[in-house]
């Protein structure tokens, strides 16, 4: 079924997609503002105040299940936002993912937002987690968490009828994956390291084609993991996520957003279980996005569409007036 408030598919594409698309590009357009700076903080806040201005001219009502903490001033878990008069829907922000890319002028820096039917979104607290995540065409179960890096690259390389050598997998570049890169290697395979950007890592994988990424490994951030699987759920992607809860205090911070087993290990059912939208513009330069380009007159943005309901994943290259895309 479609996202509740919509009654077919055109209306979806319509108004939640470009609506959505709205947002990110404005965010994306305020961050690029801010690139090469040298100030992480004041592009993710650039980013965050103007993707809510444009979240509460939404025609529909989200709760934000994936976002900042209860201390921030713009779109913290549990904040309802949005003009619509229909059931809420659960809203996943990241305003700016990869704060440090963007202030550093480096490639991959984007703007994304999510949208599911209530309920739809694993409510992950601010912990870590343990990925995989591959991309479409593959019967399920082809990889899993809890198999060694090599076991992973075998099954993934006999599917695609490639050698194991011929495998790229996109890990973030942390010294606590030295081991996991070290038996990727040695299984033969090729890893793409990213310096920051955890969400973008993940969502390379929908399009290997164009990325050039076959599977996503590692430890990174919980919340941004169930934003990205959203891409993944679009596309038919698989992807499995566990919980790091290392202390008592993660465990009831885990339980009081309703997950009660702290080892259990989260299929694509549990991270995204409806249909989803997702968007994501480009702020810098990368393999997924362009980012925003600054002319005399108009600003240029990129802006990828995944869409569950149709399957579809769609581009919009934009042109704005640039008077119209002040802060």
């Amino acid at each position: 079924m479609p996202l509740t408030p919509i009654v077919d598919e055109q209306s979806i594409e319509r108004f939640l997609a470009l609506a959505l698309a709205r947002v990110t590009e404005r965010a994306a357009v305020a961050a690029a503002r801010l690139r090469g700076r040298g100030d992480e903080m004041a592009a993710d806040e650039a980013a965050a105040r103007t993707m809510r201005a444009e979240m509460e001219r939404l025609p529909f009502r989200g709760r934000v299940v994936i976002g900042e903490d209860e201390h921030a001033a713009a779109m913290f878990v549990g904040e309802e936002i949005g003009e619509g008069d229909g059931p809420l829907l659960d809203l996943a922000v990241a305003p700016l993912e990869g704060a440090t890319l963007c202030a550093k002028d480096m490639p991959g820096a984007i703007s994304v937002v999510a949208i599911a039917n209530a309920g739809s979104l694993l409510h992950a607290p601010d912990v870590y987690m343990d990925k995989i995540a591959i991309g479409p065409g593959y019967p399920p179960g082809l990889v899993d968490l809890d198999r060694e890096p090599g076991e992973n690259i075998a099954a993934l390389a006999r599917a695609k009828n490639v050698d194991d050598s011929d495998i790229v997998v996109c890990i973030l570049d942390r010294p606590r994956h030295a081991e996991l890169i070290a038996k990727c290697r040695r299984a033969g395979a090729s890893v793409r390291l990213i310096s920051d950007g955890d969400v973008a890592g993940v969502i390379f994988t929908t399009q290997p084609a164009q990325t050039g990424v076959d599977m996503y490994l590692g430890r990174g951030g919980a919340p941004e993991g169930v934003l990205a699987a959203g891409a993944l759920r679009c596309v038919g992607g698989q992807m499995q996520g566990r919980l790091v809860l290392d202390t008592q205090a993660k465990i009831l911070r885990a339980a009081a957003m309703g997950i009660s087993d702290p080892r259990k290990k989260h299929d694509m059912r549990d991270l995204v279980s409806g249909d989803a939208i997702v968007c994501a513009t480009g702020v810098t330069d990368g393999p997924l996005v362009a980012g925003v380009d600054f002319g005399r007159n108009t600003i240029t943005t990129e802006t990828v569409v995944y869409h569950s309901f149709t399957g579809t994943v769609r581009r919009i290259r934009a042109e704005h007036h640039a008077g119209k895309m002040q802060d």
